[in-house]
């Protein structure tokens, strides 16, 4: 009966130690996971990191071209305002006067379609 109360006692701490290390790799499995989930994380805010910096320069390129463009057409724009208005000071004494002699000297003369009436 010793015999069977020994093989009873092997076979409980077998179980004890099996269910240690069942537990034990669980535990090993569960660090791993959240490692593993770690490492997903740092691997996906490095790729976000390294996508928004690409961005970042694409916009800027595109950004600082537009900024040029904008700059070019306010000085086209500020030059050809400089245009008129020298041309229009220069031009308008002689476009009142012919304004002015357009309107107010009238030649009065009778149309040639005009037929008398006698």
């Amino acid at each position: 009966m010793t015999s069977q109360s020994q093989g009873i006692q092997q076979l409980l701490q077998a179980e004890k130690r099996a269910k240690d290390k069942l537990e034990e790799a669980k535990k090993r499995k569960g660090k791993r996971l959240k490692q593993a989930k770690e490492e997903a994380i740092a691997e996906i805010d490095h790729y976000r990191l390294q996508r928004e910096k690409e961005f970042r320069n694409k916009q800027t390129n595109v950004m600082g071209s537009q900024g040029n463009l904008s700059a070019k057409i306010e000085e086209q724009t500020a030059e050809t305002v400089r245009n008129l208005t020298s041309s229009y000071h220069k031009n308008m004494e002689s476009m009142m006067k012919k304004l002015l002699s357009t309107i107010c000297d009238i030649n009065p003369e009778v149309h040639p379609n005009f037929r008398h009436a006698v």
